[in-house]
């Protein structure tokens, strides 16, 4: 089986190159946002032709059970920056893509797989919603979560790279760390401290979901 996992930032793709030295897994970089994730998925599957893309990296947390250091796994994708409006088609909805799935879903075994990993730390499966836009702000918080409020964590790579999967026929899931939690943050205080100070191991949850594919 081959496996490629993207990652948005240098500072995660060293944490995850340090864990990967089989040849059937490959680690690279997109860059941030969503079209560098489309542009870094596509290439991968072009060059790679890889049997799953994870992607990797860490995300705004949302919920009264979300924890820093906690990991979101996508069970649904979707857009909190997206809408084509009801001019031409009224069946569209907030966060579609017109002519493409409202949510991208991850298959039914590969999210049991990555809920049942013992490795130390706490995964809620969920929603992940993406855009372009670092929410540093309760209030920005607050307008993505009155549109999308179950939630469980907002990046900027994540549902692009499930389009592209999507597109591509190619197995799709997403594992991000929870580095802040806008809701209860200030200046995105928090997550200045994750990397400061508890990122160090925070993506070992992706590498025992390799490893359990590997097996």
């Amino acid at each position: 089986m081959k496996i490629g996992i993207i990652v948005a930032m240098d500072k995660e793709l060293r944490q995850l190159q340090s864990l990967f030295t089989d040849g059937n897994v490959m680690v690279q970089k997109c860059g941030i946002g969503k079209v560098n994730a489309a542009l870094g998925a596509q290439r991968m599957i072009n060059e790679f032709h890889p049997d799953i893309i994870i992607s990797s990296g860490c995300a705004g947390g949302n919920g009264d059970d979300i924890q820093i250091q906690d990991v979101v796994v996508s069970a649904q994708l979707t857009y909190h920056d997206v809408y084509c409006g009801k001019a031409i088609d009224d069946t569209t909805i907030y966060g579609q893509v017109q002519g493409l799935p409202a949510r991208y879903e991850t298959s039914p075994e590969l999210l049991a797989k990555a809920t049942t990993l013992d490795c130390g730390v706490k995964i809620h499966p969920g929603l992940i919603v993406t855009g372009d836009w670092f929410v540093d702000s309760k209030e920005k918080m607050r307008e993505i979560i009155a549109h999308f409020p179950e939630a469980k964590a907002v990046d900027m790579e994540s549902c692009a790279i499930a389009q592209t999967c999507y597109l591509n026929h190619t197995p799709f899931i997403s594992f991000r760390v929870v580095s802040d939690i806008p809701l209860r943050d200030t200046d995105a205080s928090q997550y200045h401290h994750f990397w400061d100070s508890i990122a160090e191991h925070s993506f070992q949850t992706t590498k025992h979901f390799v490893d359990s594919l590997l097996k």
